[in-house]
């Protein structure tokens, strides 16, 4: 078996700003793919448009910048063609979900084999600032000085929507957690979409301080993983029960809370009920913003149907070739 390195994947000089979340998402998918071993010749990053979507050009595997929103259905394209790609779609919040937002949910409905990227700053930042489909309501931007009078799209709750079976978020500042949903996006058959916030550190600095280092993300985050405890904090103090239809945050050791109180993770469920609950999670309402792979359910996917249908189709015709489709008719020979 043919062993690659971080080199193997690298091409280019990244042309980011300095600090932004950019630079360490590439890193961590640097990482990534050396770790799943995927040659760089069976893999293909396909982008849209937007400072995130430059990604392609520092990849050393084949690679695609295309138009506004559209490279969800560019790689649905290239998976149905050659279903042996393993195919990564980098997307930002407004190429993704605004122009990109019809195709995004297509690509979850079908659960095509995509490995789904979302470069989530809440902002527009190529075109200099503008507000996004996941910016907050009351966003003051270049494009709403007075505040955003709109609710934003919570890529979560869009994904599970859309029927999506695979959900995972990272912080871009955290490479080992980000390698970790990578890895795992890859080994999921089917639509997967990993959800990376990042700051952009000119327009929307500071949008996610709360869990951008580490020791913020040991307080306000909880890293959740299938099979073991909803448990988080500096000392991992405090747990998730339910409570009702929600969740609620508890200190373990107090009013007789134990381990055994605390919700364990299932993210093969296929209810997502409490995938969602916990994706939907954040600080502002007092709960940790949750990090992992928070949804990894299997199905069908699109363009493994799609090569069976055919074959059954092909194994009941009369003809296989053009000549043959002739032959199933009347033919006059004319001398």
């Amino acid at each position: 078996m043919t062993m690659f390195t971080i080199q193997d994947y690298k091409k280019g000089q990244p042309r980011w700003c300095p600090g932004c979340g950019d630079h360490f998402f590439l890193a961590s998918l640097h990482k990534a793919m050396a770790e799943l071993g995927v040659p760089p010749y069976e893999t293909a990053v396909i982008s849209g448009i937007g400072c995130s979507s430059r990604l392609p050009y520092y990849v050393n595997t084949y690679a695609m910048q295309t138009i506004h929103g559209r490279a969800a259905a560019i790689a649905t394209g290239a998976k149905v063609a050659n279903p042996n790609l393993t195919i990564w779609q980098i997307s930002g919040d407004g190429d993704g979900l605004a122009i990109g937002g019809n195709h995004f949910i297509h690509a979850m409905r079908r659960n095509i084999d995509l490995n789904m990227i979302l470069l989530n700053n809440r902002i527009y930042g190529l075109t200099k600032g503008q507000y996004s489909p996941t910016s907050p309501r009351g966003f003051v931007s270049k494009s709403s000085p007075f505040g955003t009078v709109e609710d934003p799209f919570r890529p979560a709750e869009l994904c599970f929507g859309a029927r999506g079976r695979f959900f995972a978020r990272a912080v871009a500042t955290d490479a080992a957690g980000t390698v970790e949903v990578l890895k795992a996006a890859k080994q999921h058959k089917g639509a997967s979409v990993c959800e990376i916030l990042q700051n952009c550190v000119i327009f929307n600095n500071g949008v996610y301080d709360s869990i951008y280092k580490s020791e913020g993300r040991k307080k306000n985050a909880i890293y959740v993983k299938h099979g073991e405890p909803l448990i988080f904090g500096e000392n991992n103090e405090f747990g998730l029960v339910q409570e009702g239809f929600g969740l609620k945050v508890v200190k373990i050791g107090e009013n007789g809370i134990t381990e055994k109180d605390i919700l364990v993770h299932d993210a093969h469920c296929e209810d997502n009920t409490l995938q969602l609950k916990l994706a939907m999670m954040d600080n502002e309402h007092g709960f940790p913003v949750a990090l992992g792979v928070i949804r990894d359910v299997e199905a069908p996917t699109y363009e493994t149907a799609v090569a069976e249908q055919i074959e059954e189709v092909k194994g009941k015709k009369k003809y296989h070739n053009f000549m043959e489709l002739l032959e199933t008719n009347d033919i006059w020979e004319v001398k």
